[in-house]
């Protein structure tokens, strides 16, 4: 039953890497449509300044004709958002908020006064104290083109609030942490803790990840100290970068609720089990009749309790897909076949050509020769018959599905020797795959190919290779054989 209590954990386990996965996947979409939100809004803005910037009043130098052009402008934005229009050399020539143009300030950000000048198209800026706001901004920035050259730069610094706005509507709930950041990584708008993050570069390994690359997904430490499974993308109309991230936590909690109730109901059961165990085996010296007592209802117990993981998967797949199903399905039968074979044995260990030939049984429906064995009579203890058959199962699986037993002219052959050159002898079990499609690695090992090595380890004390050869795939498991009772 233990076996069955850790392979539950470790299909908890499973289910908690696929849904850290599809976490990873949805904070990447969240940040690309929060990038289209921006650019969308980032965009209009463009467009409307480009629109005033080939109005006859600012083409011809006629400020105070243009001054209700830009009342109407910003008035979509609020009385925080200010219109500025400079010459070459920075100096200020018309502002929003200033009703003349005499004593007004030079622009603070000369260089993209300049970037404007020189490229003749939009700029967006990093943040920056304005010389008319006197605290930080962000400005966008296009050219007013004479006769084909800059004659002005016209500036609109938007309401920070804005962008605020922007993040706290698109942030799905209280568990997430959203940031605009500048081209040199810093918050000019964030949730949660606008205040006291704003102005701040961003942590370590996002900004070493932003250099590196203008999108990626990644584990980072929020400026609040919060865990973050985290996404960023880069604008490549503004050169700012959303940045999204889920707590951890919530994506950790999921795993210690399905270890606590798997454990809580092995425990159970294992607790039930033990039990029983301990009061038949007082009784047992009363003769053949009670042990055989003990025996069916030991198989009554196997069963229960195979019904009952059962019962557990199809919960637990409730949204997952047949294949997955199937799979599962399939594992959980070649458990039952094992232990069928070990029931008929009175448990007292089997023969390991009648436990692989319960295992592959159902792939010999068609074509009984297509699998050919060889191998001395090897006793198996109970424990190594049952790790055995679901090893071989999820071999021969494999096969089915891409190897040797998914066409009509594959074949397999299945040696096994006894090695007696330790301590204890140790069984070589090798299956050779010939005749299927052409072999190719898989590019990451799948939960079938992991079962396998794990089983060969921890519970056989012994290891398995898979090779995929040419010409077939070559698996080999080596174990140390136990005394069958």
């Amino acid at each position: 039953m233990l076996p069955l209590i850790v392979f539950a954990v470790g299909l908890a386990y499973s289910n908690y890497r696929q849904d850290r996965s599809e976490a990873t996947r949805r904070v990447l979409e969240t940040v690309r449509s929060m990038r289209l939100v921006l650019d969308s809004e980032v965009q209009r803005m463009t467009s409307g300044l480009q629109v005033l910037a080939l109005s006859n009043s600012l083409q011809s130098g006629d400020f105070a004709a243009f001054r209700r052009l830009a009342a109407e402008f910003t008035g979509q934005y609020g009385d925080d958002s200010v219109l500025l229009v400079a010459d070459r050399s920075g100096d200020q020539l018309f502002s929003s908020v200033t009703p003349g143009a005499a004593n007004l300030p030079a622009r603070n950000n000369r260089e993209i006064v300049e970037r404007v000048f020189a490229r003749k198209a939009p700029q967006y800026s990093d943040l920056f104290v304005g010389s008319t706001k006197k605290q930080p901004i962000v400005t966008v920035e296009v050219p007013v083109l004479r006769n084909g050259e800059v004659a002005y730069a016209l500036s609109f610094s938007p309401p920070i609030a804005l962008f605020q706005r922007l993040v706290e509507q698109q942030r799905p709930n209280d568990q997430w942490t959203v940031s605009l950041l500048d081209t040199k990584a810093r918050v000019f708008a964030r949730t949660p803790n606008p205040a006291d993050t704003f102005g701040k570069q961003a942590s370590g390994a996002l900004y070493d990840a932003m250099s590196r690359t203008p999108e990626a997904a990644l584990s980072t430490i929020s400026l609040d100290g919060v865990p973050l499974s985290s996404a960023f993308t880069k604008s490549q109309l503004t050169g700012w970068t959303v940045v999204a991230g889920i707590a951890e936590s919530s994506l950790i909690a999921p795993l210690w609720r399905n270890v606590a109730i798997t454990s809580l109901i092995g425990g159970i059961l294992l607790l039930v089990g033990l039990t029983f165990a301990v009061r038949m085996a007082a009784t047992i010296a009363r003769g053949e009749m009670l042990h055989n007592l003990l025996i069916e209802e030991l198989n009554h117990r196997v069963k229960n309790t195979l019904a009952l993981m059962q019962a557990i998967a199809v919960q637990t797949f409730r949204s997952a897909s047949r294949d997955e199903r199937i799979k599962f399905e399939g594992r959980l039968g070649a458990l039952a076949e094992a232990h069928n074979l070990l029931s008929q044995e009175k448990w007292a260990g089997s023969e390991l050509r009648d436990v692989i030939a319960r295992a592959l049984q159902p792939f010999l429906l068609s074509n009984p020769d297509r699998i050919r064995m060889a191998g001395p009579p090897v006793p198996l203890s109970p424990r190594l018959a049952v790790v055995l058959s679901m090893i071989v199962h999820e071999i021969a699986t494999n096969a089915a599905k891409y190897g040797a037993l998914s066409n009509e002219t594959g074949r397999v052959t299945l040696n096994w020797e006894i090695i007696a050159d330790a301590p204890k002898p140790r069984l070589r079990l090798i299956w050779t795959e010939s005749g299927g499609p052409p072999v190719t690695a898989p590019v990451q090992r799948g939960f079938g190919s992991r079962l396998i090595e794990r089983s060969a380890r921890d519970q056989l004390g012994g290891e398995a290779t898979v090779d995929f050869l040419p010409r077939g795939v070559v698996c080999t498991v080596i174990c140390t054989l136990d005394e069958a009772p």
